[in-house]
């Protein structure tokens, strides 16, 4: 018998633990997905918008995998620690598949970063996802009239939206009753998302970007001006991709609307939506709190690029969020490289030093880089766990030392297997009606593992 860990359980981690189990040219496959929180699913639970009930929808596909017989879940198991190196690890499997994503954001390196009320938008997914580890002060949006959000992507959209989106919306989804509150309290009346570049160029899908004009009470807000800088979306006949070209004709759309809607009169909040501007600095009040983005003005450089003109806009805001990538972090015992933000592989075979590495295996954004859908990570994790099982005769000949779950205990380790987190389910759903919601998420750990710990035999 094959004896593999898959360490963390979002989509990578599950879709090679599935291939793993389900192919049939090595038999008798058995794999431990171990994760560092109690609760799987990766960024399905925290990081897709508590009101994408759709996409959230996947964890119940995931959780059809975790629960094959031929699988085990055990959460709150950290790697990578005194507790459990990763060398340790290698010794309880025949081999290891580390599906550890990209957990850093990128800084946009100017003056005034460190400004009170200057976040990574990362941190506020996680906040208003229920994540754990996530600060729980609000944000300060009661005293936030303008926001702004820096980055053109889904994450920012996702963002944005929430930001813009009325309390009593998201009532109905599972977000943590605090970060419901504090939104409910929000003074935001103003969100500006910009990018540096054009609308051609924008890295969110359509059915994202769409939800913006569809919020109850809130206008969207485009500059044709600004627009018509794009080439590509002054030319109706642009050779762009399927998705930018459905970009450009919805934010066509937005430019042509009357001008009480398109200038932010038509509700109480409006989004604007704005392109060609390039971050500088961030600027402060007495206090120290932000209180406004300067940006230069930016134009095409003809190479896919852009070019700054010397002219700068001030925008006012009282909270920022950036949102401009994430990188991988290095996990102790593993090689990195700094540079991408990613472990060495060769097609998902762990490469020390120039070689691979026995046993040792890598999928998802750890090994390609945070780039992608949830659904790229299958094609990306067959592949790693093709090469596991090509070098499965040799790596099953090593003798283990018996249930990697008792070395673990030994070890002072508290796994959560899949009853614990059955009953964190259970416990959500009874917050949930004792708030006179649906099932509302428990975002602490005390709460997580008090709710885990009712399972325990």
């Amino acid at each position: 018998m094959l004896r593999v860990a898959v360490v963390g359980s979002g989509p990578s981690g599950v879709y090679a633990a599935q291939t793993l189990v389900q192919q049939r040219e090595v038999p008798g496959v058995r794999v431990d997905v171990l994760d560092r929180l109690p609760c799987p699913y990766g960024l399905v639970r925290y990081g897709v918008a508590p009101d994408h009930e759709k996409i959230k929808s996947l964890q119940g596909n995931l959780r059809t995998v975790l629960e094959d017989e031929r699988i085990r879940f055990l959460g709150n198991v950290e790697v990578g620690g005194e507790r459990l190196t990763t060398a340790r690890l290698l010794e309880l499997y025949h081999a290891v598949v580390y599906c550890v994503g990209a957990a850093r954001d990128r800084h946009l390196g100017v003056p005034g970063e460190d400004l009170a009320g200057v976040h990574s938008a990362t941190d506020f997914v996680s906040w208003y996802s229920a994540h754990p580890d996530a600060g729980t002060d609000g944000f300060g949006l009661a005293s936030v009239r303008s926001a702004v959000v820096i980055g053109a992507g889904n994450v920012a959209v996702d963002v944005t939206r929430i930001l813009a989106r009325g309390a009593a919306e998201l009532a109905p989804t599972d977000m943590p009753h605090a970060a419901l509150g504090a939104l409910a309290d929000s003074a935001v009346r103003r969100v500006h998302m910009v990018a540096r570049r054009g609308p051609s160029q924008g890295k969110f899908t359509t059915k994202e970007l769409r939800e913006l004009g569809t919020l109850p009470g809130v206008a969207t807000v485009v500059d044709p001006a600004e627009l018509a800088l794009d080439p590509a979306y002054a030319d109706p006949g642009a050779a762009l991709p399927a998705v930018n070209r459905r970009n450009v004709e919805v934010l066509r759309g937005w430019a042509a609307a009357p001008p009480p809607e398109r200038d932010g009169t038509a509700g109480g909040r409006s989004i604007a939506l704005r392109f060609y501007l390039r971050p500088v600095e961030l600027l402060g009040d007495d206090a120290g709190r932000v209180a406004a983005v300067r940006f230069e003005r930016t134009v095409p450089d003809g190479r896919g690029g852009v070019t700054g003109t010397g002219t700068y806009q001030d925008l006012e805001a009282q909270l920022v969020l950036r949102s401009v990538g994430y990188l991988g972090v290095a996990l102790p015992g593993l090689p990195f490289d700094t540079a991408t933000g990613t472990v060495p592989h060769a097609a998902g075979r762990v490469v020390r030093d120039g070689r691979a590495s026995v046993g040792e295996y890598v999928a998802g954004w750890i090994k390609r880089g945070p780039t992608g859908v949830i659904g790229t990570n299958r094609p990306c994790a067959k592949e790693t766990a093709s090469s596991l099982l090509q070098d499965a005769p040799a790596l099953a000949r090593r003798e283990l030392p018996g249930d990697p779950l008792d070395a673990l205990r030994a070890a002072g380790l508290r796994p959560v297997p899949w009853p614990g987190w059955l009953a964190i389910e259970a416990a959500e759903a009874d917050l949930g009606r004792s708030l006179g919601r649906r099932s509302v998420k428990i975002p602490d750990w005390p709460g997580l593992l008090d709710a885990a710990r009712a399972a325990a035999p």
